[in-house]
């Protein structure tokens, strides 16, 4: 017993050091960037490539290429491409700054991961999330686990007040939402 008592002290005292060392370092500053105002892609309303780097604003989902909906002048309209205008018309105004904040974990052979952002922009005097500024104005939408739960809450609230205002996309009768889409793409593609 006093084997196993001294062996355990021994351990603690040797591991407690680093331990004690690790939670005082500081974490590495996360990559902060300016939205290039050229050379870049935008492949989504919530994604977009520059230099072979595909970027993509975590918590936000962008309407889907290729599902239309009815815009107010009563113009079958591809909402995918109303939310990638939107995103490009508040980069090319707003100039962006942002901030690298995970990678995703697979990635296909040969291309790189996608880098997850978020993203501050100046507007009036103000700074402000540019997920949060897509999603109120009805242009974006919370993105969701497969579950259906929202990746970031305040994201949620911001979408709850564009769908009950009408705002952008929101205006539509037909508006395909996003998130039902990949849900039932989801539960399509489980096995039975």
């Amino acid at each position: 017993m006093r084997v196993v008592v001294r062996l355990a002290l021994v351990i603690a005292s040797t591991a407690l050091p680093a331990v004690g060392s690790a939670q005082t370092q500081t974490p590495p500053a996360l990559p902060v960037f300016d939205f290039p105002q050229s050379g870049v892609t935008f492949e989504t309303g919530d994604s977009w490539s520059t230099n072979g780097q595909a970027f993509r604003l975590y918590g936000v989902q962008s309407c889907i290429r290729g599902t239309f909906f009815t815009n107010s002048a009563k113009v079958r309209t591809d909402c995918g491409e109303a939310s990638l205008a939107y995103l490009a018309a508040i980069v090319r105004d707003a100039k962006p700054r942002c901030t690298a904040i995970a990678q995703a974990a697979i990635a296909q052979a040969g291309v790189p991961p996608v880098i997850f952002s978020v993203c501050a922009v100046h507007i009036g005097s103000n700074i402000l999330d540019l997920g949060t500024v897509l999603i109120t104005q009805g242009f974006a939408f919370a993105a969701t686990d497969a579950t259906g739960r929202p990746t970031k809450f305040e994201y949620a609230v911001a979408e709850s007040e564009a769908s009950r205002a009408k705002r952008g996309l929101w205006s539509a009768s037909d508006l395909p939402h996003p998130s039902m889409i990949l849900m039932n793409a989801a539960r399509a593609a489980r096995p039975q």
